[in-house]
């Protein structure tokens, strides 16, 4: 489950790797993130330390999580200073019908080229801009650390929870 990288030496998670390790959080992630038109909110650390929140449109190309956006935003920089992050579904319904996910980690900025262009042609073929050749920097995937869902089962909120290394665990909220 997972694997170590980076100075930090705990248990992190490809998206491939969490998709397999907690199911259920990332389906309900999926099934949100599908629901908004792929909108989540992402929050990093500002220099000062508070935290900032800030739309985006993570999406997964080659079992990664990829977290980019328009270069030289304050979201970026903050990543570029701190990697830590949460990513969170977005929702409009205040009683989480349709179930709510969270994701925190670590972001990498990855310099691979043959990773920049599938990113490329998968964005131009949804419709998005024609990035195909340009340099991707920063270019941002997610080492997932933990998550967590909550959603009606059986007619009762579920909140489950998951950490990298760790298998999923559930329980009715309260």
């Amino acid at each position: 489950m997972g694997s170590q990288t980076g100075s930090y030496h705990r248990w992190v998670a490809a998206w491939d790797q969490f998709r397999e390790d907690a199911p259920r959080i990332a389906g309900v992630f999926l099934r949100r993130h599908t629901a908004t038109g792929k909108l989540c909110l992402l929050a990093t650390l500002r220099s000062d330390g508070y935290p900032r929140i800030s739309p985006m449109e993570p999406t997964i190309v080659a079992g990664e999580l990829v977290l980019v956006g328009m270069p030289g935003t304050a979201k970026f920089r903050d990543l570029g200073r701190d990697p830590r992050f949460a990513l969170h579904t977005a929702t409009v319904d205040p009683h989480v019908g349709d179930g709510d996910a969270k994701l925190w980690g670590d972001a990498r900025n990855v310099q691979d080229s043959a990773l920049h262009q599938r990113f490329a042609v998968e964005l131009l073929e949804r419709g998005g801009p024609d990035v195909r050749g340009q340099p991707l920097d920063p270019f941002y995937v997610a080492d997932i650390r933990g998550g967590s869902c909550v959603e009606f089962v059986d007619g009762e909120l579920t909140i489950t929870t998951w950490r990298a290394g760790e298998a999923e665990r559930s329980g009715p909220l309260g």
